[in-house]
């Protein structure tokens, strides 16, 4: 399947860039059951499996650049769907890398019928999900997207020598999830809560890999593209409801108006140059590990003050009527903020700065453009 069709899949009819409140409404502890069930019908739950398992190959470093374009596109008909997307493809990047191939196989088949996976790693400093000796399971997940509805989660235990196994558990519709607590700013669609996981075991599931393996780099800094792509996605879709209330408006024209979104433009092309390329370096893996995090540490620090810029901007131009409930700024600048929250995004600027300033190249040597050789040696 094509970059083309998959995105005009994305498409389905009756999507709309509210797609995830259908039935919701926004409302806290909700779920966009009707957006997501779109994805499944589209086929998109399957896409990132090899097409040998019934997918379109979109885990592949081949097809980095289809899958950046989808996540980039649910992103932007809604974050919250995007957030549990990327969540999905995260969980089954994961199987596909670290498991054994009939566990592989097994897990590409929940997802070709329709199961939606996540990966579930935060846990409170006390009570957080441990496997015991008997392979039992006792403790909690905490932050979970698409609690009671992701039913194949992926998530971490702590075993007897302090390393962590990965584990992928099967689990019903609406079972061990608590969304109480889940009264937040935005994203609230994305059905955030605590999972306790007690009493089930190994039975209940499969094993991933080998422990600590959800840790190896670059794999687990550098996939931070993936909700790169989501973000930006939000960000075109403030951008696009800036633009169209200038123009319904009659304020396009202003030249102050004009400067704002101009400047929005540029920071919403700058992130999807970076996220282009941070996807492209984290796929292809061909340079040292602690260098291609460093490229995607720093289209994280790109992409989270763009948003925040364009945020700002947008604010600016519409003004009050951009924070009534009834306009479309309201949610999405809300959502867009939550997103941009992103865990550590101190250690990952000054983790990229630290690499640059200890290089032997200069900066502008650090992430050579592909062709430049070739374009030198035609020079000289």
């Amino acid at each position: 399947m094509s970059p083309h069709s998959l995105l005009s899949l994305a498409r389905s009819p009756g999507a709309s860039r509210a797609g995830a409140c259908d039935e919701t409404a926004d409302g806290q502890s909700g779920f966009p059951a009707q957006a997501i069930a779109r994805l499944r019908r589209a086929g998109h739950l399957a896409a990132p499996l090899p097409e040998a398992l019934g997918g379109a190959g979109l885990c592949e470093p081949a097809r980095v650049d289809a899958l950046r374009a989808l996540l980039t596109e649910i992103g932007r008909d809604d974050l919250a769907v995007g957030r549990l997307f990327e969540g999905h493809v995260n969980a089954l990047a994961l199987v596909l890398r670290y498991a054994d191939t009939a566990v592989a196989e097994r897990l590409a088949r929940d997802a070709a019928e329709g199961q939606l996976f996540g990966v579930w790693n935060t846990e409170p400093a006390e009570g957080g999900l441990v496997l015991d000796g008997a392979d039992g399971l006792e403790g909690v997940k905490t932050y979970a997207s698409g609690a009671g509805f992701v039913t194949r989660p992926l998530v971490t235990a702590r075993i007897a020598d302090g390393r962590r196994l990965m584990l992928v558990l099967r689990l019903e519709p609406g079972e061990r999830a608590d969304l109480s607590d889940w009264r937040v700013h935005g994203m609230r669609t994305t059905a955030t809560g605590t999972v306790d996981f007690s009493g089930l075991g190994l039975r209940d599931g499969e094993v991933i890999g080998a422990p600590d393996d959800y840790w190896r780099q670059p794999f687990f800094f550098a996939g931070a593209w993936r909700f790169l792509a989501v973000q930006l996605g939000g960000i075109e879709a403030v951008l696009e409801t800036h633009r169209a209330h200038l123009s319904a408006t009659g304020r396009a024209d202003d030249p102050h108006q004009q400067a704002r979104f101009g400047r929005a433009m540029v920071a919403a092309e700058t992130s999807r140059l970076l996220v282009a390329r941070a996807a492209r370096l984290a796929a292809a893996e061909a340079d040292h590990p602690e260098r291609v995090i460093a490229y995607v540490n720093l289209a994280r620090a790109a992409v989270e003050q763009a948003g925040l810029d364009v945020i700002t901007l947008a604010q600016r131009s519409i003004g009050l009527a951009g924070f009534l409930e009834s306009h479309p700024l309201e949610r999405l600048m809300r959502d867009l903020a939550t997103y941009l929250r992103q865990p550590a995004p101190d250690f990952a600027l000054t983790g990229m700065a630290a690499h640059a300033l200890a290089a032997d190249e200069p900066p502008h040597a650090l992430w050579p453009d592909e062709a430049a050789p070739r374009a030198a040696e035609r020079v000289g």
